[in-house]
């Protein structure tokens, strides 16, 4: 089995890599920069160099590196906005299905006619033993970015899921497509605009992903020993 972690600024604030080979992975789609030890890749969406915004992330140049370096599951650690009061930030969730209106594909001349599904096979393994327990069988709703929704578009929103961000979906969609096992970790930074009365902005966003981020180590260091063992 070889796997890869699939993050964002979490990887980008943690020294968990330190040292791991970096490698390039040219595709149809674009070149990839990731990191390999062993059996285990990781991947930063939005680059290893200065940060590429959700909205434009390439996340077809993305998946299809990890199908060529051969990946047979994805652990994806995503950054979330929480659209349920009793699922405050600080907290990790795993989703098992999503809502997204802009599906992707590898496919652009033809019907795909396979609904899209997060199998989740290593979430119980790779959870066990971590704590607190993580709440599973959550729904994430895809959101465009890069700019935070307006709180009429969560009150609505909040309808169709448990949290909110701006890369699952289409990395899950893609996964589907290139025959790799999409496993869903969140991380939820912060609650979603109007769910209540404090105003969010950038500044506290960061703040609170920073504050999360001890979390996030504690969390990759744990997987890493259960994918060792």
């Amino acid at each position: 089995m070889k796997v890869a972690f699939i993050s964002g600024t979490s990887i980008a604030r943690s020294n968990l890599f330190d040292g791991w080979r970096e490698e390039t992975i040219t595709t149809p789609d674009g070149v990839v920069g990731v990191r390999t030890r062993g059996d285990l890749v990781v991947l930063n969406r939005h680059g290893f160099g200065p940060p590429v915004p959700p909205h434009a992330i390439n996340h077809r140049a993305n998946i299809a590196a990890l199908r060529a370096w051969g990946a047979t599951e994805a652990v994806s650690l995503n950054s979330v906005g929480s659209l349920r009061a009793d699922l405050p930030p600080g907290t990790l969730v795993s989703c098992s299905d999503y809502v997204c209106f802009t599906p992707a594909t590898f496919h652009d001349d033809r019907l795909a006619s396979q609904a899209p599904v997060v199998p989740n096979r290593l979430i119980a393994r790779l959870l066990a033993g971590f704590a607190p327990a993580v709440p599973t069988g959550k729904v994430y709703v895809q959101m465009r970015g890069p700019r935070f929704e307006t709180k009429a578009e969560i009150r609505i929103i909040r309808h169709w899921g448990d949290v909110v961000g701006m890369t699952m979906a289409s990395e899950a969609d893609l996964c589907q497509e290139a025959g790799i096992g999409y496993n869903s970790l969140c991380m939820i930074d912060n609650f979603a605009h109007g769910l209540t009365d404090h105003e969010l902005s950038q500044e506290e966003f960061q703040r609170l992903v920073k504050t999360n981020q001890e979390t996030v180590n504690r969390l990759v260091a744990h997987l890493l020993r259960q994918l060792a063992a």
